[in-house]
């Protein structure tokens, strides 16, 4: 059984996509690339494109990642991996990228992401950005840029959910309870 509780509502979230943008642009001059990672990154890296086009006069560019060929666990998920597509329209050399990812937990994600980055070009900077640090690595990587950092259990789970999916802007806490 699984119960959800809301940990930050629309209003918190407004906030928080407001707040990550601003700190994003105030760290360095130049213009960056948000590269989204497949799935919930992508919608927060269109999210913070929309909110950057008002400091900038347009929005940054945009890219996206499915990490799924570069997951270290993947011959254990499934027999042969589900890729979606990554789309970069430009060679990242010299650029900064911003890696956008909408929860980061034990860092394993993003590591495959950086492994994937590394075909678009050698960038001058990666940074990553995301919306819920949940804590609880297993893996060396940290977020330069984050909306809400949450002390939760190993066993629940935080779910963002944005309005264009379904529903209203709300991250949620998941709680899976033993069946009695």
């Amino acid at each position: 059984m699984t119960s959800n509780t809301i940990l930050f509502g629309p209003q918190e979230l407004a906030r928080g996509l407001s707040a990550l943008s601003g700190e994003i642009l105030a760290a360095r001059p130049e213009t960056p690339v948000l590269v989204g990672i497949r799935r919930g990154g992508v919608t927060l890296a269109a999210r913070l494109a929309s909110l950057m086009a008002a400091s900038l006069g347009q929005e940054p560019p945009m890219g996206s990642v499915d990490i799924n060929l570069y997951r270290d666990d993947w011959t254990k998920v499934r027999a042969l991996p589900k890729v979606g597509r990554t789309e970069i329209r430009q060679s990242l050399d010299h650029l900064r990228v911003i890696l956008v990812d909408d929860v980061l937990f034990t860092g394993r994600t993003v590591r495959a992401a950086l492994e994937e980055l590394t075909n678009f070009g050698r960038p001058s900077r990666i940074e990553l950005a995301v919306l819920v640090d949940r804590g609880q690595r297993e893996m060396p990587i940290q977020a330069d840029y984050k909306a809400f950092t949450v002390s939760i259990k190993p066993a629940e789970m935080v779910e963002v959910c944005f309005a264009g999916e379904g529903g209203e802007d709300r991250i949620l806490l998941l709680n899976s309870s033993p069946k009695t």
